[in-house]
């Protein structure tokens, strides 16, 4: 592949056993009827195990990474959205005027835009990385979405952008995306890795009608159709044959979190669909995420599903930015906070029920 993709690959461990049953036994001990708090001690004893120490880290700060990119298949009619608004939406979330800025400032995250494959050229501007791999890819349904070079060069722009931010002091990541059509190139993927059928895999998007709804499933089923043999050659080759830019580039932003034990927080079907690419390529990775939020989109469920990932929140978001993923993190740093600051039955002098 590349000796920095191969090296990240390598560096990927699973969650530490051990620690993750001193987590659990912790979580037993604290001040609480056992099991009380639900997803949150799960959560607890998968950053415990994630990082390799219990009580794990408080995933503070926050860096957001939104990696856009535009998608070739847009002509072929999948969404009623002009192309250019990818650029342009890049251009709001430079100005602060998105959602991913009003959650992000919220939750005391930094913000990142990662230009890593969007058609027209965008202007400098604080907060924005041009690391075009190519303008767009190529219409997956009528062969490969990218050759194996540019599937590289964006799983190592994902790799740096990551590598950047925790040198820079992040403690937890964030995968957001922007691209217009990328949900099509979602639905293959998650088809082709977790072997299912594109009407149950391929959702309305942006909101478009039943009829363009049809249409996209029929896509989504030709993309499989004509790259089917390279779906079948292994994980990478099934990134490039009906993937996005900016999935490739959210599944290497995974394998440098994984690969560092930092954890990192999954947006919704674009990141889900991102995330099957990583597990593929380095399955331990999973061990490392937390599925921040359920989309609206149905295959978002079968890709996490697919992963053993538990949504925190599912509020029938189909946003993307990364928003669903904001919105989980205090959430996150709450189940962390338990586990360093609430007292054990035996610290506190409270007596136990009998066993």
């Amino acid at each position: 592949m590349s000796p920095l993709l191969d090296a990240t690959i390598a560096a990927v461990r699973p969650a530490d056993p051990a620690v993750l049953a001193e987590a659990a036994a912790h979580q037993d001990r604290l001040t609480k009827p056992r099991g009380s708090l639900g997803v949150l001690e799960e959560v607890a004893v998968r950053l415990a195990g994630s990082a390799g120490v219990s009580p794990p880290p408080m995933p503070v700060p926050a860096a957001l990474a939104i990696f856009a990119a535009d998608h070739g298949v847009y002509v072929r009619g999948v969404s009623p959205w002009p192309q250019e608004v990818t650029g342009q939406m890049v251009a709001n979330f430079l100005a602060g005027g998105a959602v991913a800025n009003a959650f992000a400032a919220q939750m005391g995250a930094s913000v990142t835009v990662v230009d890593v494959g969007v058609a027209g050229d965008l202007p400098p501007g604080d907060g924005l990385l041009v690391r075009k791999v190519a303008r767009g890819t190529a219409d997956l349904s009528r062969g490969p979405a990218m050759t194996r070079e540019q599937v590289v060069a964006a799983l190592e722009t994902g790799i740096a952008v990551a590598a950047d931010l925790l040198a820079a002091g992040a403690r937890c990541l964030v995968a957001g995306d922007m691209g217009i059509a990328n949900t099509t190139a979602s639905a293959a993927l998650i088809c082709a890795y977790c072997d299912a059928d594109p009407e149950g895999a391929t959702g309305r998007g942006t909101g478009i009608d039943d009829e363009t709804h049809t249409h996209k499933i029929d896509i989504v089923r030709e993309a499989l159709a004509v790259n089917r043999s390279l779906c079948e050659a292994g994980p990478l080759d099934t990134l490039r044959a009906v993937g996005g830019l900016e999935h490739a580039a959210i599944a290497g932003f995974i394998l440098k979190a994984a690969a560092s034990r930092v954890p990192v927080i999954l947006d919704g079907v674009i990141a889900g669909a991102a995330a099957l690419a990583a597990a593929a390529l380095a399955p331990a990775a999973v061990d490392h995420c937390v599925a921040g939020h359920r989309s609206a989109e149905p295959g978002h469920r079968l890709a996490l599903d697919h992963l053993g990932l538990r949504p925190l929140v599912d509020l029938e978001l189909r946003l993307g930015e990364g928003t669903g993923a904001l919105l989980a993190h205090p959430l996150v740093c709450a189940a962390v906070r338990v586990m360093q600051d609430v007292a054990t039955f035996d610290a506190a002098g409270v007596t136990d029920k009998e066993a």
